[in-house]
């Protein structure tokens, strides 16, 4: 399948397409173009969101008050990884990764601690939360009774969205199938019983930080959109009543004019979409919308620079007419947001806010002759991508055999050589770089205090509960999932007799074993923006040795954020060096296994969850000592020391250029394969060759 050509934003526009006439008065008005409502921000400014979430329940709460104390008007919750996979922070899987990018919640006490002070009845809350949406919806819900509020005065956002998740961001659990019966339980049971709460964000989000550009990233969202809409019409859910709680969430990046294009193009495409379905409602038509400022686009050098790009994605959300925002902190390219940078991202909002009079307005760039040709130009993107996804079976056919990541990883791709080639120019990345240093108040996840924490929480847990209770709820959850019920109610009731997350996600995959999705990886012409010298070196050093190098890519741990790891496998393949990457989700012990079957001349660990020293104090125990070791990821300078004297011979992060790194690699292995040419020139002589 083809994707149709990017749109592209001419010098000088002269006209508007005839089609904006339609929308040129519809501010508040279907198909929404200019706006969900007619006065906009000067009726009510857009929510500011702030997505949080590390170590405990006790921690976050703490940040959640502060923020709220400071003019956050509602909460988002950031998960950590175990949680998202379903697995209790005792769980051996879990170890390294409990509490480093978002908080534990292994059971109704930990999301009672979460909101503990904090009225459920009157704050909206945000969760980010596909894979184990189950139990932790059913946290949500028990924790809010106990804490006196019935489902039907709950408020917020429940993600729910898992098809994205085999695109892009890969924290899945069930195969499609199963896990599209779990959205439509999710979204059947919302309907019934909690009317003020939205029960799915369509998230295009991560495809973009996956590597889509803007309108890849629409087509991708509403093409989700119609295969969801698909699947609840099956299911014989009220298509009219469901559609008024469904939202969407989207990217910000610095593609400026086309951020905007992008979001006045959503509300038509989905008013549009609508129609298709034979829904009326004018308030299902007006598409709900949370937007969030790119993470991807953040530099690890001249980190300060961070707030200016956050300030312009942040603009372009506004322009675009989000109702919702959330901004990301400067020194997120480093580590998990300080406690400084937090504050400067939410204050970002609050000048736009009072001091820009940037919501005076409704809609200030309608009219305008490239912006109106920009949209329309984003809306047949997303018409002709759509025929063509329909055309090869629709997105849950693409979804399995993986051609909708295979997309987004060509674009990745492309915007690395573009990079590389300083077509795309980052500054103080590749152009007007400093020696400026990292941020000096990096916020430390004490992950092993955590751990022991939650562990301990859990043990006194199974001690004091009804073990008999529990263990009939998980029985009767798993003969739900056999005779295929809504598993909402059995989760809810397994939750409020305290069964755990992972217990429940047991239940299910005793029932529905763990899908692990194919993976393809594209190969790209990166040798042409390489420095000749070195592509040459990698050929002769191949030619000493006799054969190909050989080297091992893995993700490891519970981190599913792939797009650096594959981009990292074709540069690698195209410098001749034969590459093995591993699944997501690889153990050390898989690696270690994976070595011993064939020796590799280097390995390749991606880490971006902050669990590096872990991994790393594993690996070097168990793996031979003349294989070299190198590390990329999200990892803060301070670790850099550590993490060399354990035995890694290169650290990559975002400052580096792949033609760094293509360096620094041959650097080291020329050093670790000296021995073996040595090794191999002895043989030969000995031979008489």
């Amino acid at each position: 399948m083809k994707a149709p050509s990017l749109a592209k934003i001419e010098g000088v526009y002269s006209v508007a397409p005839e089609t904006a006439d339609s929308w040129r008065d519809a501010h508040g008005k279907a198909p929404f173009v200019r706006g969900p409502y007619e006065k906009m921000y000067q009726q009510k400014p857009w929510t500011i969101r702030q997505y949080a979430g590390f170590e405990g329940a006790l921690e976050t709460n703490a940040f959640f008050k502060r923020a709220l104390s400071q003019g956050q008007t509602g909460l988002s919750v950031a998960f950590d990884l175990p949680t998202h996979l379903g697995f209790d922070s005792d769980h051996d899987l879990a170890a390294a990764d409990v509490g480093r990018t978002g908080v534990a919640i292994d059971s109704v006490e930990d999301m009672a601690v979460l909101f503990d002070g904090i009225d459920l009845g009157n704050v909206s809350v945000s969760m980010t939360m596909n894979g184990a949406v189950l139990p932790i919806m059913a946290c949500f819900i028990v924790a809010a009774e106990e804490q006196g509020v019935a489902p039907d005065k709950l408020s917020g956002t429940i993600q729910n969205d898992i098809l994205k998740e085999y695109i892009a961001r890969n924290t899945y659990i069930h195969s499609p199938d199963f896990s599209m019966g779990v959205v439509s339980d999710v979204v059947a049971y919302c309907s019934a019983h909690m009317p003020r709460f939205n029960s799915m964000s369509i998230s295009g989000y991560h495809f973009q930080e996956a590597g889509a550009s803007p309108e890849l990233e629409l087509a991708l969202t509403m093409a989700n959109a119609r295969a969801y809409l698909t699947h609840f019409q099956q299911q014989g859910i009220d298509l009219e009543f469901v559609a008024k709680r469904l939202s969407f969430f989207f990217g910000l990046g610095m593609s400026f004019y086309k951020e905007v294009a992008k979001l006045r193009a959503a509300r038509f495409l989905w008013s549009e979409l609508l129609d298709e379905f034979s829904i009326r409602s004018e308030n299902a038509k007006r598409l709900k919308m949370h937007c969030q400022t790119s993470g991807v686009s953040l530099t690890e050098s001249s980190p300060l620079n961070n707030i200016v790009r956050t300030t312009i994605e942040a603009m372009a959300g506004v322009f675009g007419g989000t109702q919702s925002l959330h901004t990301n902190s400067y020194d997120e390219a480093i580590s998990l947001p300080s406690d400084q940078a937090s504050k400067v991202a939410l204050e970002t909002q609050f000048i736009l806010q009072h001091e820009t009079g940037i919501g005076d307005v409704v809609d200030p760039w309608g009219g305008s002759y490239m912006m109106e040709s920009a949209t329309q130009s984003m809306i047949e993107y997303v018409r002709t991508m759509q025929k063509n996804i329909e055309t090869e079976g629709g997105v849950l056919a693409l979804v399995a055999s993986g051609q909708l990541t295979t997309f987004i990883h060509r674009q990745a791709l492309q915007t690395a050589m573009d990079e590389e080639a300083l077509n795309k120019k980052i500054v103080g990345k590749n152009c007007y770089q400093s020696p400026t240093s990292s941020p000096q108040h990096q916020r430390v996840i004490a992950s092993d205090k955590t751990l022991l924490q939650q562990s301990k929480k859990l043990a006194q847990l199974k001690l004091k509960r009804d073990d008999g209770a529990v263990k009939r709820a998980l029985q009767a959850l798993q003969a739900a999932a056999r005779s295929k019920q809504n598993l909402m109610p059995f989760t809810i009731d397994a939750i409020r007799v305290r069964a755990t997350v992972g217990e429940c996600i047991k239940a299910l995959t005793d029932e529905a074993s763990r899908y692990l999705k194919p993976e393809y990886i594209e190969s790209a012409p990166f040798c042409t923006h390489l420095d000749a010298d070195i592509v040459k070196r990698y050929q002769t050093l191949s030619s000493q040795l006799d054969r190909p190098l050989r080297f091992l890519i893995a993700k490891v741990g519970l981190d599913g954020h792939d797009r650096g790891a594959k981009v990292i496998v074709s540069l690698l393949r195209d410098l001749g060096i034969e590459v093995d990457y591993l699944p997501i989700f690889a153990s050390i012990d898989d690696i270690i296994q994976q070595d011993a079957m064939c020796p590799y001349d280097g390995i390749g660990l991606s880490i971006l969850s902050g669990a590096h020293i872990h991994f790393i104090t594993q690996i070097t125990q168990k793996i031979r000592t003349d294989c070299p070791i190198f590390v990329g990821g999200v990892i803060p300078t301070s670790d850099k020391n550590t993490l060399e004297k354990i035995g890694v011979e290169v650290v990559f992060t975002a400052k580096h250029s792949l033609n760094d790194i293509a360096i620094s690699l041959y650097d080291t292995l020329v050093v670790a394969t000296k021995i073996k040419v040595n090794r191999f020139e002895n043989q030969r002589i000995m031979k008489g060759c």
